[in-house]
């Protein structure tokens, strides 16, 4: 019950520090100009939306490094004892985080500034970079970390899959950093969801007795919600690929250290969705040879184009995000 509260009022925390560096960020950002572009496929009424500040990932990014570095500054240097290697796990998620962020950092600023303005890295740039560094953290869930490769519901051990481990677990990051990206189109959807899935991962980990990821996931959490505080509609600022990549990431990564990873075809069924219904149109497109599957992808854009508004979509993917998340925690403890 103790860990329970602390988590919370880590949350609580996170989220005052991010608000209140928010407005200055944002200020800095308008200084500069660093805003989004628009695609002119896109629904008429996003074009409001054109040089709106982008890359406002760094906004919950910088407050939850910081703030879990300082929080596990003991455990990490080898302070206590008892908690070394425990407390020395949260390297993992935040290497992670920092490390996707800087290459969707790299990605928006191209977008913004570069040589490619308005299409940012080359995709098979950027797939490269992301499946390199999962690679990286695959390999540490397996042979540093020993992380629990897979449970499964009903069954009461974890499942071991060998060396088969690393590239499955590669798989579920980029694909996990990409669906949260496709997500991340409409003002409040990712943060939400993203939010809402996180959280369910740190009840996951708390009822596992793993505290310092719980702690890590809530203050995320906080950080995100802080975040959302600019972001709902009407946004005063986007996350970015600088945002939604890490936070992609950073999730396949703590339901990975967890072990539930399969979970995350029910807690994360909306970027599931987003993900599946791109791939769905750009097979659909080759194989018809022009025509298209959905009106337009990701799905949310196509709801928007049946005549649902941009609140309502988000409202109601929420809605259908936290469900999901209810039914994986009662599932990953059968």
């Amino acid at each position: 019950m103790r860990q329970i509260a602390l988590s919370l009022s880590l949350a609580g925390l996170s989220f005052v520090m991010t608000a209140i560096w928010g407005g200055p960020l944002l200020r800095i950002l308008r200084h500069y100009k660093i805003g989004k572009i628009i695609r002119v496929e896109e629904p008429g009424h996003h074009g409001v939306k054109m040089g709106t500040p982008t890359m406002g990932g760094v906004m919950f990014i910088f407050p939850v490094l910081l703030f879990s570095g300082l929080l596990n500054a003991a455990a990490l240097i080898g302070g206590l004892s008892g908690a070394v290697g425990v407390g020395r796990s949260i390297l993992l998620p935040m290497a992670v985080m920092a490390g996707f962020a800087v290459l969707g950092a790299v990605d928006d600023w191209e977008g913004i500034r570069g040589k490619r303005k308005g299409d940012g890295m080359r995709a098979r740039t950027k797939f490269m970079f992301q499946v390199l560094l999962a690679l990286v953290a695959a390999y540490i869930l397996k042979y540093q970390m020993d992380a629990p490769d897979m449970y499964f519901p009903g069954i009461f051990f974890k499942i071991e899959l060998g060396w088969w481990y690393v590239p499955i677990a590669a798989f579920i990051i980029v694909a996990e950093s990409n669906a949260i990206n496709f997500t991340d189109g409409l003002d409040g959807l990712a943060g939400l969801i993203a939010a809402t899935a996180i959280a369910a991962f740190g009840g996951i980990a708390l009822m596992q007795e793993q505290v310092y990821i719980a702690r890590f996931c809530f203050i995320l959490v906080g950080a995100l919600f802080g975040f959302l505080w600019f972001n709902v509609h009407p946004a005063e600022l986007f996350m970015g690929d600088t945002g939604s990549l890490s936070l992609g990431a950073v999730l396949a990564v703590v339901a990975l250290m967890e072990g539930q990873w399969l979970m995350l075809l029910i807690i994360g069924i909306i970027p599931l969705s987003e993900m599946l219904s791109v791939v769905i149109q750009i097979g659909y497109f080759k194989w018809t040879k022009g025509k298209r599957f959905f009106k337009m992808a990701p799905i949310h854009l196509h709801f928007e184009l049946l005549g649902w508004s941009e609140t309502q979509v988000v409202q109601r993917f929420w809605l259908i995000g936290l469900m999901a998340a209810l039914i994986g925690i009662g599932l990953s403890q059968v």
